[in-house]
């Protein structure tokens, strides 16, 4: 790893911007970023926050929400968690919190504003960008409309950037009211994921 963004990992590592706002959460936590990229990889998952169980072991979507995700990707464990390949930058590193009613906290905007620019700069080899969720949907794309209409638009951004819902069990609602996402848009991320992974040309 080039020694820039071995800097950079380890720099992430140690932030501690947030300490004070964790600490008036109701889970009371201190910081401990996720960091979960190298240069070289070519699929990027940006996704929103870590959840309290990634807090805990420190690896990016796992939990049930990532078994979920890997299906929608087509992908294994071993394949998903290959650093050389598959880059994980959320909008915010750190697991944010819960709030007085036991829901998860925003992504709190510091972190993007901090860190997203050169983690973005450190990776130039990235060919598939999947955004799993509304925050990664405004920052990447702009977007500021619903999920499900920035979802629906697929089309427009395919086949280099799928916005995807986040794959939470909350959402499973959302799934069976919307099946046109698993029989139009989760074959044409399947198909893209495919060709990045075994590095054939770009998807069309």
């Amino acid at each position: 790893m080039p020694a820039s963004t071995d800097d950079l990992v380890r720099t992430i590592q140690a932030c501690t911007l947030c300490a004070g706002r964790f600490a008036a959460t109701a889970t009371a936590h201190a910081p401990r970023p996720v960091v979960w990229f190298r240069p070289g990889a070519r699929l990027l998952i940006a996704g929103q926050a870590p959840g309290m169980r990634v807090h805990r072991s420190g690896r990016p979507f796992d939990d049930a929400s990532g078994d979920r995700l890997r299906d929608w990707l087509g992908l294994s464990p071993d394949a998903f968690y290959d650093r050389a390949q598959v880059a994980v930058v959320p909008m915010a590193f750190c697991f944010p919190g819960y709030d007085a009613k036991g829901s998860d906290l925003p992504p709190p905007p510091i972190c993007a504003s901090t860190w997203h620019a050169q983690v973005m700069e450190a990776l130039p080899d990235i060919r598939l960008t999947v955004l799993v969720g509304g925050h990664a949907h405004r920052w990447h794309l702009g977007k500021k409309g619903s999920v499900t209409a920035t979802v629906a638009a697929w089309r427009d951004h395919a086949p280099r950037v799928f916005p995807l819902p986040h794959p939470s069990w909350r959402n499973s609602g959302w799934l069976r009211k919307n099946p046109w996402f698993a029989a139009e848009v989760l074959p044409a991320l399947r198909h893209a994921v495919r060709s990045v992974m075994d590095d054939r040309p770009d998807p069309a």
